[in-house]
């Protein structure tokens, strides 16, 4: 039938106006799985059976006259999510035989919405690394280049779509785990604001599935068009029933602008703590080129942006300071005596990370204040812009690397090597004040692979960077299906 890689929006047309049925968009999907991921390994947990009865529910289902935002059609789910009669296990070898009774809140809304989940995807272990792969289900490779990559830590979601298995997918993000794997494999994501869309049942085997408010972490769609990116965010947005969905209804403003020569944009490509390569320079300056075409209001500099290196250290000591805070006692000792012996002059972020790892409460209420001056400052921002361009990280994919000291390891950026980390740079300057930003093709690097750029975007105005994403769409072009010889024939 060929329709693997259409949108999930030209699928609900179809199956509306009766042109396919979801057992034939499902079947089909399954068979392209089978066909393909042996060599990519992308959807680590298959659910085949259940998502046939599920087409076939879909199809009965629209035979009555319903009709639902998603309905009849496939999808996968970020292996981290619960859902009630498969494995989460998080990548967590003690944790293989962990299977949740109950699904979480995204995947009732997916349900609810009439989805068919075709299966769960790849993630790296505990979900702490660009990369996804762990001792249960082994390494997902890129879709455009299996020595390379496809992020992480919803690597399996970024490759499952750009290999067609499935229209959407949904993933999660504190260090660019939903922008870096669409960056790196040529598809899109959007980050939500901090809280927009409930995260109960995104949750570590070894945590009960509450409704807690997560600091920094995000749940959000991921796609193949920027207004597929919409559609599923529209099912996804939205308090958790069991707090503030007790008494809040939730009502996004529309986009500021419907034209791209209304716009006013901050292009962003230097870091100061990083360097930026060559290739994502190039597709940053391609999306510039493009505002600027379309009548955007482009500038590369102004005073009103907060400052980066004091964001990324912000953003540096809170990842960490939340990723060790459930160390042992032993663990943790030997990080305070690592961080006591750093010099007072050392700003380095290794010494950030280190800081973070050890701070007690007092440390992180007076960050936590720091960050609010920042929000504050991206709201006087946003009064003179509507988004900001710039890099998700600083190069495209890179080669797989299994080293398990992820400290010690480096990313080389057009042959200079910084410490693995420091790439977390560009995805905490949207991260850490907890803004909206959307990720998007920007074209492919002279060697073909894919390279992104993100857009971010004002807090709960997540409508906004999505509508931009939806215009330079139309004029720089999207996703492509990668090339003939690395997928099967």
């Amino acid at each position: 039938m060929g329709y693997e890689f259409q949108s999930a929006e030209d699928l609900v047309t179809a199956l509306r106006a009766g042109e396919v049925t979801s057992v034939e968009l499902t079947d089909e999907a399954i068979a392209r799985i089978e066909r393909d991921d042996e060599v990519i390994n992308a959807i680590c947990v298959p659910d085949f059976d259940r998502a046939r009865v599920a087409a076939r529910d879909a199809d009965r289902a629209r035979a009555r006259g319903e009709d639902r935002p998603l309905l009849g059609v496939p999808v996968t789910v970020k292996e981290s999510y619960n859902v009630a009669g498969l494995p989460t296990t998080w990548g967590m070898p003690q944790h293989r035989d962990h299977v949740p009774a109950e699904d979480a809140v995204q995947v009732s809304r997916l349900r609810r919405a009439g989805a068919v989940m075709l299966g769960k995807t790849n993630v790296p272990l505990g979900l702490q690394d660009l990369q996804s792969f762990n001792d249960i289900y082994g390494t997902t490779n890129n879709p455009w280049d299996h020595a390379r990559t496809s992020g992480g830590s919803s690597g399996g979601s970024a490759a499952a779509l750009a290999c067609g298995f499935g229209a959407l997918s949904i993933g999660s993000d504190i260090g660019g785990s939903l922008r870096t794997p669409a960056h790196f494999c040529g598809v899109y994501a959007h980050k939500p604001t901090l809280g927009l869309a409930a995260n109960r049942g995104m949750v570590p085997p070894f945590a009960p599935a509450l409704p807690v408010d997560l600091d920094l972490a995000v749940v959000g769609p991921m796609a193949r068009t920027a207004r597929d990116l919409a559609l599923l965010l529209d099912v996804m947005a939205g308090p958790d029933p069991l707090t503030l969905g007790v008494a809040h209804d939730l009502k996004l403003p529309v986009a500021r602008h419907q034209r791209l020569s209304d716009f006013r944009v901050l292009v962003l490509d230097e870091h100061p703590l990083i360097a930026t390569g060559s290739a994502v320079r190039a597709g940053v300056n391609r999306v510039a080129d493009a505002l600027a075409d379309g009548g955007a209001r482009v500038e590369r500099h102004t005073s009103l942006l907060p400052d980066l290196a004091e964001a990324a250290t912000l953003y540096t000591q809170l990842l960490f300071s939340g990723s060790v805070a459930r160390f042992p006692v032993d663990a943790y000792e030997q990080l305070r005596d690592r961080a006591a012996g750093l010099s007072a002059e050392d700003r380095s972020l290794d010494a950030a990370r280190l800081r973070g790892m050890v701070f007690s409460h007092r440390d992180w209420l007076a960050a936590n204040d720091r960050r609010e001056l920042h929000r504050h400052g991206w709201r006087r921002f946003f009064a003179e812009f509507d988004a900001v361009v710039c890099p998700i990280t600083p190069t495209p994919a890179f080669p797989h690397d299994h080293d398990p000291d992820l400290l010690e390891r480096r990313i080389d950026i057009d042959g200079v090597e910084y410490p693995f980390f420091d790439q977390l740079v560009w995805a905490g300057l949207a991260t850490m004040p907890g803004l909206p930003a959307t990720a998007i093709p920007a074209g492919p690097s002279s060697d073909g692979l894919p390279v992104g750029v993100q857009l971010i975007g004002p807090m709960y105005e997540d409508r906004t960077p999505l509508r931009l994403a939806e215009l330079l769409e139309q004029r720089i072009g999207g996703f492509r299906p990668p090339h003939r010889g690395v997928l099967p024939e």
